[in-house]
């Protein structure tokens, strides 16, 4: 049952029945197969914390947490399609501009799919990667999490990725559907699988192919999406060495009319034609519509409530703002993350964005620009970093980790 706090916390076993207590889930990231926490005390957040010359996060004066086992990022990866699609292509086939665009949005291009590739092979490379660097055999992964609301199956892609991988021991796989910030909640959802007790490494991936949902016309939203797929692999680890300090989620259901894409019936069935019954029986086909936003509404929720979410995850981390090493937000546009970045006073050389190159790619965005980031060695081993995904929903969510 959750509290006021969104602690989830398990219910006392009861006495008259021998059925085993549901999992309890905590803010933190915690959760424990038996419904009780283990008492084990980790002391891997920091308050205060100053940082050394070398510019990572120092750990001394820390703040011990209650959890089980811990959990870290040690491997990442990323994978995008061929066809580059800059603002002056778009001006060809809408009303728009190189200006109009980049001085709203940040924007300069974005990468398509086209019909020869795939969705879930990006996903795949991207996940291929992040083992390389992790340097952890396919067959060693225990669970992968496809965050998705670009699916290439209707009942999930999530199945095809560890079969593409050459994974042997069947992992579970399955689909985490949150828009933009499904990112986040698949971190979420690896520290409990693995905190858990029963899994070891958990291959969490980010994709999304927005382009095939657009609009071309629509030049409000046209101009926004790209398509890219990012992974990272979260391995359990001791308690002291817990790279997973603290998390922040929510929802707001009454905010989906901002932003959705929602189902709407064909108006001929290609099967049946026009001639329906008058009890609607058999149902007509229904196909998704296009991606449908109100720009101005989106933006004030994200300036308004991604500030707050993170400073929640500080605090529940015990660390404060000072302590973070970047600043990592869904790459949706660029005045959301300047906002977003000026509020939590965090200086532009501490924030992460590849928004220009890439356009807003849902959950792949956080980690496609984390990949670069690793990758050009900017972001090094031991730095603090504060991720926040926000989207369609509305969801958003917070994370504070330490990379490595």
């Amino acid at each position: 049952m959750a509290n006021a706090s969104g602690l989830f916390s398990p219910r006392a076993p009861s006495l008259r029945r021998k059925i085993p207590p549901p999992v309890g889930i905590y803010r933190s990231g915690f959760c424990s197969p038996d419904g009780f926490s283990k008492k084990v005390f980790c002391s891997s957040t920091i308050e205060g914390a100053e940082k050394s010359d070398s510019g990572v996060s120092s750990s001394k004066s820390r703040v011990p947490r209650l959890i089980s086992k811990g959990c870290k990022l040690v491997g990442c990866g990323s994978a995008i399609p061929e066809l580059r699609i800059s603002n002056d292509d778009l001006a060809k086939i809408v009303e728009t501009s190189d200006e109009w665009i980049s001085v709203r949005t940040g924007i300069r291009e974005r990468l398509i799919l086209t019909g020869k590739e795939s969705l879930t092979a990006l996903a795949v490379e991207a996940g291929k990667k992040a083992l390389q660097m992790a340097e952890v055999d396919p067959d060693d992964v225990d669970l992968v999490l496809m965050c998705t609301s670009t699916p290439e199956d209707l009942f999930g892609s999530a199945p095809q990725i560890p079969k593409a991988l050459g994974c042997k021991r069947y992992p579970l796989a399955f689909d985490i559907t949150a828009a933009c910030s499904g990112f986040i909640l698949g971190l979420h959802s690896a520290a409990c699988y693995i905190r858990g007790g029963a899994f070891t490494n958990v291959l969490v991936i980010g994709a999304d192919a927005l382009s095939r949902f657009v609009d071309w016309t629509d030049r409000s939203t046209c101009i926004l999406f790209g398509d890219a797929a990012g992974a990272v692999l979260v391995q359990a680890c001791d308690s002291d060495e817990d790279g997973l300090f603290g998390f922040d989620l929510h929802s707001d259901g009454d905010g989906q009319r901002h932003l959705n894409a929602t189902i709407k019936a064909n108006e001929v069935d290609q099967a049946l034609g026009s001639n329906g019954s008058v009890l609607d029986f058999p149902p007509r086909s229904v196909s998704y519509s296009c991606v449908q936003m109100n720009g101005t509404e989106v933006f004030r929720f994200a300036v308004r409530s991604v500030p707050q979410s993170i400073e929640s995850a500080l605090k529940m981390a015990g660390l404060t703002g000072s302590s973070i090493d970047w600043l990592l937000l869904h790459q949706a546009n660029q005045r959301i993350i300047d906002a977003v970045a000026e509020r939590l006073k965090v200086p532009p050389e501490q924030v992460i964005s590849n928004l220009a190159n890439y356009g807003n790619t849902s959950a792949a965005s956080i980690p496609l620009a984390l990949d670069e980031w690793v990758r050009s060695g900017k972001v090094k081993s031991g730095h603090t970093i504060a991720a926040a995904g926000f989207g369609a929903g509305l969801t958003w969510g917070s994370v504070i980790v330490r990379w490595g």
